[in-house]
C-alpha cells in the first residue's frame, strides 16, 4: 500500500491473509512475529474456519439519505425484515434486529442458518402507547417480538439471498420461551428459587462458541420485566441456544448478571475457555470468565458445561489487573468496619452483607460486587472481540457524555505473555472517535481474515446530524486496519437509513457475503402517518421495518 495515499482515496485491501499481515506489521512491534493462522482464535474467527477476502472498495462519504448505501460494486438483499413470516407455522421475524451469526448447512457458504437477536420494540410493532402504559395486547407483542429468530437463508442461482420459509429449523425464541438456569445462581433465593425461567429479551449482541452454539446477551431488561410483572433477577444473563436444536435453551449465571453487550470466546494457554464481556452502561466494567476445566473438542456441545463453573474477573485498568469477583472477596471487603460503598453502590455495609450471602448472590448483583472489589468504571464498554492473529482484545467504549467522552474510543488490551487466561494486562487507546478519525460512538466489531476491524457506530438518533455529530451524518459501518501504514484509519463502507444503527456484522466462512442488521430505522416516529423512515422501501408499505441484509460483491483470492 502507498504510505502517501490520501485517506479518502485509499482503496482498502482485505486479502493479504495472516502471513502477509505478519510481514505488513513490521515496526508495529506487538503484532510482529505473533500472527498465525494456527492461533486458537483464528479458527474461531466468525465461528468457523475462514478464507481470505481479496476485494477492494472505495470508501463512501457520510450521508443523510434514508437509504442503505454501499461502495461501488456491492449490493444488498433484504433476507428478513420485521414481521416477515419465517416458517410454516406462521411465526414472525422479530423487531430490533441486532446480532447475527451464520451457521453453514453441510459446509455450504450459500445455505445456512442465521441466528438474529431482537433487542426491543417500538411504535411500528406496538402502536402509540397511551399514558406510558402498555395494554395487555401490547405487552404480549412486546414479549413476542423480542428475543431471537433462527431462519434458514440461501443464495439462489442469480446470486440473490433469500429466506427459506419451509425450513425445519426456522423458529422464534421469545419472551415466552422457557430457559434452564445453570451455575451458581440456579435455584437461589434471589431468583425466587427458580431453576427454569420464562423468556429472554433485551437481546443485544452475542457470540459463537467453539462448539457451534450461539451466546446471546440480555442487555436492557428492567422495563420489560417490570411491565410484564416478572422477576428482575431472571434477566440480564447470557443465554445459550443451539440453532439446530430447539430444545437446547440455557441461561448461564456463572457469567454474571449485568447489561450484557456481547461475548468473545477464546482459549487460555492452558486450554481453558475464556469469555470476555462488557457491561453496556455509563460507568460500568469489563469482565472475563475463565472456566475451571479445559476445552475438549471431542465433547462437542458437551463443552457447554464449561460455562457453568469457573472464575469471573473484572478489569482494573489503572492497575492492569483482573480482579476475581468471588463471594470470598466480597465477604472479606464487607467485613472491614471501615468499608465505604464506592460510587455506583448503594446501601450500608450491613445491608450489603445481607445482600451477598453466596456466589450466586455475587453473580446476580454483579455490577455492585465488581465495584466493591475495585473494578474500574469505564465509558459504556460494548462489543469486545479477540484479534485472531495476536490475542489482543479490542473493546468498543461507545461514549460517556458524563465525563466528556462524546465520541468514544476503541481500547486494545494486551494480556500478559499473550495468554488470555492471564491476570495482568496492559492496554492502549487503539482509535478515538471524532472529526480526526471520521467516526463517532463505536459499537459492534467484527474481524475479517486480514485482521481489519469492521466497526458499526451507535450515535443516538436524537443526536444524529446535530451539533458536534453533524459531520458524521447517519450511523454507518467502517473498516479500520489494525496494522500497516493505515493502521487505525477508518474508511466508511456503509451508511444507514434515517434514525437507524447498523448492527451485527457477520461474514460467511468464505467472506463473500456480509450479514448486517439495520436496527430501528425511523425510531423517532411519533405519528404513524408521518414516519421518519420508510426503509426498506417496500412497495405500498407505510412503516419502517428493521431487518437483516446480505451484502455481496466481495471477491476471493
Amino acid at each position: 500500500m502507498d504510505k502517501n495515499m490520501d485517506r479518502r482515496t485509499f482503496l482498502s485491501y482485505l486479502g493479504t491473509g495472516a502471513a502477509a499481515l505478519a510481514a505488513a506489521s513490521a515496526g508495529l512491534g506487538v503484532l510482529e512475529g505473533k500472527a498465525s493462522a494456527m492461533s486458537p482464535t483464528a479458527d474461531h474467527l466468525f465461528g468457523f474456519n475462514t478464507n481470505k477476502v481479496s476485494g477492494y472498495f472505495e470508501p463512501i462519504e457520510p450521508s443523510k439519505e434514508d437509504k442503505l448505501l454501499l461502495p461501488k460494486g456491492y449490493k444488498y438483499d433484504v433476507v428478513a425484515a420485521f414481521d416477515d413470516v419465517i416458517n410454516a407455522a406462521g411465526e414472525k421475524f422479530g423487531q430490533g434486529a441486532d446480532y447475527n451469526a451464520f451457521f453453514p448447512i453441510n459446509g455450504s457458504n450459500t445455505r445456512g442458518l442465521l441466528a438474529t437477536n431482537h433487542e426491543y420494540t417500538n411504535i411500528f410493532a406496538l402502536g402509540p402507547i397511551a399514558n406510558g402504559k402498555l395494554t395487555k395486547e401490547q405487552m404480549e407483542k412486546d414479549l413476542y417480538y423480542q428475543g431471537m429468530s433462527v431462519i434458514e437463508v440461501y443464495q439462489d442461482e442469480n446470486g440473490v439471498w433469500k429466506m427459506d420459509t419451509s425450513s425445519k429449523y426456522a423458529r422464534r425464541i421469545t419472551g415466552f420461551t422457557k430457559f434452564e438456569m445453570t451455575g451458581p445462581a440456579r435455584g437461589i433465593a434471589a431468583l425466587n428459587n427458580a431453576t427454569t425461567v420464562q423468556g429472554t429479551w433485551g437481546n443485544c449482541s452475542g457470540g459463537v462458541t467453539f462448539w457451534n452454539t450461539v451466546l446471546s446477551c440480555e442487555e436492557n431488561v428492567s422495563d420489560t420485566a417490570d411491565a410484564a410483572g416478572l422477576p428482575q433477577t431472571h434477566y440480564g444473563w447470557v443465554i445459550e441456544v443451539d440453532p439446530f436444536d430447539g430444545s437446547f435453551l440455557k441461561k448461564h449465571t456463572a457469567l454474571g448478571r449485568f447489561n450484557h453487550e456481547n461475548t468473545a470466546m477464546g482459549l487460555a494457554s492452558d486450554g481453558r475457555i475464556v469469555v470476555y464481556m462488557g457491561d453496556d452502561k455509563k460507568d460500568a466494567c469489563i469482565y472475563k470468565f475463565v472456566s475451571k476445566h479445559k476445552y475438549n473438542k471431542d465433547l462437542g456441545r458437551g463443552n457447554s458445561a464449561l460455562l457453568t463453573e469457573g472464575t469471573l474477573y473484572v478489569a482494573n485498568l489503572k492497575s492492569g489487573k483482573w480482579i476475581p469477583v468471588t463471594y470470598e472477596a466480597v465477604s472479606k471487603a464487607l467485613s472491614n468496619e471501615k468499608f465505604k460503598a464506592p460510587a455506583g453502590v448503594s446501601g450500608k455495609r450491613e445491608d450489603l452483607q445481607k445482600k451477598f450471602q453466596s456466589q450466586g448472590d455475587v453473580v446476580t448483583y454483579c455490577h455492585e460486587a465488581a465495584l466493591i472489589l475495585g473494578g474500574m468504571p469505564t465509558d459504556r464498554p460494548e462489543d469486545i472481540e479477540i484479534s485472531p492473529f495476536d490475542n489482543t482484545v479490542f473493546i468498543c467504549h461507545t461514549n460517556n457524555d458524563s465525563h466528556g467522552n462524546i465520541h468514544g474510543h476503541i481500547t486494545r488490551i494486551f494480556e500478559k505473555d499473550n495468554d488470555l487466561g492471564a491476570l495482568e494486562f496492559d492496554f492502549e487507546i487503539f482509535a478515538a472517535g471524532g472529526r480526526q478519525s471520521g467516526f463517532s460512538s463505536p459499537d459492534n466489531l467484527a474481524f475479517d481474515s486480514n485482521g481489519n476491524l469492521w466497526v458499526v457506530t451507535d450515535m443516538s438518533s436524537s443526536s444524529t446530524n446535530k451539533g458536534v455529530f453533524t459531520s458524521f451524518m447517519n450511523n454507518g459501518l467502517h473498516v479500520i486496519p489494525t496494522s500497516g501504514p493505515n493502521k487505525a484509519m477508518a474508511m466508511q463502507f456503509a451508511s444507514g437509513p434515517n434514525d437507524c444503527e447498523l448492527t451485527g456484522p457477520f461474514f460467511t466462512p468464505d467472506e463473500k457475503t456480509l450479514f448486517l442488521s439495520v436496527q430501528h430505522p425511523g425510531e423517532l416516529t411519533t405519528d404513524l402517518s408521518k414516519p421518519t423512515s420508510l426503509w426498506p422501501h417496500r412497495k405500498g408499505d407505510t412503516k419502517a421495518r428493521c431487518g437483516v441484509v446480505a451484502i455481496s460483491g466481495f471477491k476471493l483470492g
